[in-house]
């Protein structure tokens, strides 16, 4: 396995504030993002400062330098509060700037990644299309000759950050694919670019906080400084690569948000009382929480080995896949225990379960956790 470029001694103090910026800082406003619909900028400038914009990024370049084993724990803290917290910096240190760091050419590395870590810029990964989704293969968004330029036409759905976006990492298709090359190029679009339209916020069924909207591309120039890595076939790997690993990141926050549905549930049942009982002294209500904790720990081991094997190279593919599957579903897909009847869901579901119709009220935690578990799938 590749050393690691941030220490255990530095990266266990790093982690550390993180734990106090969400437990201590975030948490207690969380119902103002959820109320705003927007992280406030005083949370925002804290994240700078600390480096988060760029705790993936190289130190190089102006980042943490953090490798994805130490990624997924600072993740796993990350998901413990609202998603838009980690959503207004996780492109900048995932699927967009993670295109850069290892695609990039040193010219285009000098020229965003210092701006990308200290959140100066905030990056977009522009791959998402209507009708084919996150698929490279069904890409509709073209990029052909005007002379030395490229000329790009399309339109992306369901962007990440667009409306704060000052760059697009954006996939578009230079020629048919073959059995050569699949004909997929990524380019690099500053946000102001002529041709560049970013459509109204999507209004979502939660996640508030956490902005995307559709981007479309009209005839934008740019020239070849913009094609990443200087080749028209990096674009399809590249996309394969960065969404790989973001599988990994995306089932460590999934991870971090059964933790706290489990915690909320734990706190809650060891408080609430039925006929004059605690409902924690109910066998049943002792079984929820044992599922809740085992899916917990079985996510986070899980979540460790595909980030070692990602950091050593031993799988890039089947671990980051499984990973995500698995853990999004433990935090939010309805589930049957044999054994009964009743019908209860993993982590986030069982946490509002438990509070019953309290838990329709939108200030408490599982109610507003609840949505951006199940979209994490």
């Amino acid at each position: 396995m590749t050393a690691p470029q941030v220490s255990d001694e530095d990266f266990a103090q790093i982690l550390a504030q993180t734990r106090h910026f969400v437990r201590s800082v975030v948490l207690p406003r969380e119902q103002q993002i959820l109320d705003e619909d927007r992280v406030p900028e005083d949370l925002r400038d804290q994240a700078k400062q600390m480096g988060l914009f760029g705790y993936a990024i190289p130190p190089q370049w102006g980042g943490l330098g953090l490798n994805l084993v130490q990624d997924v724990e600072l993740a796993m803290e990350l998901g413990y509060t609202s998603l838009a917290v980690r959503s207004m910096f996780g492109t900048n240190n995932g699927i967009a700037g993670q295109v850069l760091v290892g695609f990039g050419t040193d010219e285009q590395k000098a020229r965003w990644l210092e701006p990308i870590a200290s959140g100066d810029v905030v990056a977009s990964f522009a791959l998402t299309e209507p009708g084919a989704g996150s698929s490279p293969a069904g890409l509709r968004t073209k990029a052909v000759r005007d002379g030395d330029d490229w000329l790009i036409t399309g339109q992306k759905r369901f962007i990440t950050n667009a409306p704060v976006a000052d760059l697009f990492v954006v996939f578009a298709r230079t020629r048919p694919a073959s059995d050569k090359s699949p004909g997929i190029a990524v380019f690099l679009v500053p946000a102001q670019s002529a041709g560049v339209e970013v459509g109204a916020k999507d209004a979502k069924m939660g996640q508030e906080g956490a902005w995307t909207a559709d981007v479309s591309f009209t005839d934008v120039r740019v020239d070849d400084a913009a094609l990443v890595g200087g080749s028209e076939d990096i674009g399809y790997r590249a996309a394969m690569t960065s969404l790989a690993r973001g599988r990994v990141h995306i089932a460590a926050i999934a991870v971090g948000a059964a933790q706290r549905a489990l915690d909320e549930s734990v706190a809650y049942a060891s408080t609430a009382t039925q006929g004059g009982v605690t409902i924690g002294s109910f066998q049943l209500v002792q079984a929820m929480l044992a599922d809740q904790q085992t899916g917990v720990l079985a996510g986070r081991a899980l979540v460790r080995d595909a980030a070692r094997m990602w950091v050593s190279g031993a799988d890039r593919r089947i671990a980051p896949s499984a990973a995500k599957l698995f853990c999004t579903e433990m935090a939010g897909k309805p589930v049957r225990w044999p054994i009964s009847r009743c019908r209860f869901t993993a982590a986030v579901d069982t946490c509002a379960e438990f509070r019953s119709s309290a838990s329709t009220a939108m200030s408490v935690c599982c109610g507003c956790m609840r949505a951006p578990a199940r979209f994490s799938n």
